[in-house]
């Protein structure tokens, strides 16, 4: 007799003593590992949904992880008893525009400067020798997501993109929000969080058709907890009130000059250039960090007139409300429902992932994959549009419960695929905290909803969202479409246009330190305004008095 073991929807026959990455050979399922699977690298992870009582103990080198989470290198098989159902973090396949993202009224132009250059068979960095090489210059854009981690390859000549690549952020085996991993990581010793990320960074590198060592400079953008932890700061005092990375605190006390930081590729033991530069952008404020500063970059920030509001969705929400003269800023502890977390079927906009869906009375009238094969999850773009079809439909009430007995609506049978009142719950209170901010943030800016003259919807999936199905249930304000701008992951767009541009970096430094924060926390509306924005009806007229 054998075990049955799945390792994403695949399975295979497994024997008594097989650990679980011989069995992802036999499926030829790729797991990452850098140590000939002895357990020193810690990069093979897999999360278990089913039979973890068939597999052998942790092992010491599996001490840091929560439970849920193996290395397939030290998991054995020691019962045949029943099945064994696994995957690996999801990689690769993830829908990224390869052009431009924004609207044409953007403002401003981007002038492409960008800090690495050529002078005969010397490559310069600022103007400076850093190797003598001949090839291309490349560069690296990387938004470091608290769900999803983006990896663009950029021709520096050119300012052309060449390749992209995208992965689970592999921290999650310390939890799916950022309190959770600054928690784990002042418990662990070694930098584990750190060590891990640049990891699967390496991989992704390494997967991209060129020669890693003429790569010469990479930006990296990230919330400010991200952003710390790939660059080894300690982020204790980002969890703490009053939720400042030390690299705040430091330009506060004058220590520093900008909340940007930088180290070189053999300090951080990427595969690329040893001398590369590795930079981030500066934060912005609090929990409002360097993804948040790329966006300002991708929407032109510095030149706008009008005024706009900007919502980049993820696991930290981050609002920005104003134009060039005066710009607020917060951040909604949202959670990851939107990018899949914490969503029985959800997942990241991979291959697979089901991203739109229509409901008839009677039941699915159209469905699509990302990929065009069969629905493995449902990915931020379907659960926006389900839970709007479901309203529509009258299968739920605005609270998000079921009007039947069934409590849940299925999907897909064959593959399982279904979403249940929980996850309407966890989706729910993702929208209500991201209203909260909004009402709030307006509020202090002292406008109403009809004076914001652009709303631009970020993240990594606002690009393919449903605007419509966004403002029936409350997602976005009830706003014309000619009001909406959907920019898609501007994040990721930011990093590669400071990644061009050595000048809009200095001039976006500049623009940062002039943001007031707001702390949604301490105002004592915000209770209120989330319950009210958990329901699923329109958001309506925002007021100051509100």
């Amino acid at each position: 007799m054998a075990a049955f073991v799945d390792i994403n929807a695949q399975v295979c026959e497994a024997a008594i003593g097989q650990t679980l990455f011989e069995c992802a050979e036999q499926l030829g399922v790729r797991v990452p590992t850098s140590c000939f699977k002895n357990g020193k690298c810690r990069e093979c992870l897999v999360e278990v949904a089913a039979g973890s009582g068939m597999l052998s103990p942790p092992s010491p080198s599996e001490a840091h992880l929560r439970e849920g989470f193996r290395l397939a290198c030290q998991a054995k098989i020691v019962s045949e008893a029943r099945s064994i159902r696994c995957h690996t973090l999801r990689r690769g396949a993830m829908r990224i525009e390869r052009q431009g993202t924004l609207a044409a009224d953007t403002p401003g132009g981007i002038p492409h400067d960008p800090a690495v250059t050529r002078d005969g068979d010397w490559v310069l960095l600022d103007g400076q020798p850093l190797v003598q090489a001949d090839g291309p210059l490349l560069g690296l854009a990387i938004d470091v997501g608290t769900t999803t981690v983006v990896v663009r390859l950029v021709d520096l000549e050119t300012g052309r993109l060449r390749d992209a690549r995208s992965f689970e952020n592999p921290q999650r085996f310390a939890g799916s929000d950022i309190m959770a991993r600054i928690h784990y990581d002042g418990e662990q010793q070694g930098r584990l969080l750190q060590r891990t990320l640049l990891a699967y960074l390496g991989h992704a590198i390494e997967e991209f058709d060129c020669d890693p060592q003429t790569i010469y400079e990479a930006v990296v953008v990230g919330n400010t907890t991200m952003r710390d932890l790939a660059f080894g700061i300690d982020v204790a005092s980002v969890g703490q009130r009053p939720y400042r990375s030390v690299t705040q605190r430091e330009m506060a006390d004058g220590v520093r000059q900008t909340t940007a930081v930088e180290a070189t590729a053999r300090q951080l033991r990427l595969p690329i250039c040893p001398q590369a530069r590795v930079v981030s952008l500066p934060l912005v404020s609090g929990h409002v960090g360097a993804d948040a500063a790329a966006c300002l970059l991708a929407i032109g920030m510095a030149d706008e007139d009008r005024t706009v509001a900007l919502m980049d969705i993820g696991t930290n929400t981050e609002l920005i409300v104003g134009n060039r003269g005066r710009l607020l800023a917060a951040s909604c502890p949202a959670g990851p429902a939107f990018e899949g977390g914490a969503i029985a079927c959800g997942m990241p906009g991979l291959e697979g992932a089901v991203e739109s869906i229509r409901l008839s009375a009677v039941g699915i009238e159209s469905l699509r994959t990302i990929g065009d094969g069969p629905p493995q999850g449902l990915c931020g773009s379907a659960l926006v549009e389900l839970l709007s079809e479901l309203l529509r439909t009258g299968r739920i009430d605005r609270f998000g419960r079921f009007v039947n007995d069934e409590h849940q609506f299925m999907i897909d049978e064959t593959h399982n695929i279904y979403l249940n009142e929980p996850d309407i719950s966890e989706l729910a209170q993702a929208k209500g905290a991201n209203a909260a901010g909004l009402r709030i943030v307006l509020s202090r800016y002292g406008i109403d909803l009809g004076e914001i003259d652009r709303f631009y919807l970020a993240g990594g999936f606002a690009r393919h969202i449903n605007v419509s199905a966004a403002r029936r249930i409350g997602l976005i304000p009830d706003l014309p479409d000619e009001r909406i701008v959907q920019i898609g992951n501007a994040a990721i767009e930011g990093a590669t246009r400071a990644l061009c541009s050595a000048s809009s970096r200095r001039r976006l430094d500049e623009l940062v330190r002039q943001i007031e924060h707001v702390e949604l926390e301490t105002d004592p509306q915000f209770f209120d305004h989330f319950v009210d924005g958990c329901q699923l009806a329109p958001l309506q007229r925002l007021t100051p008095s509100s």
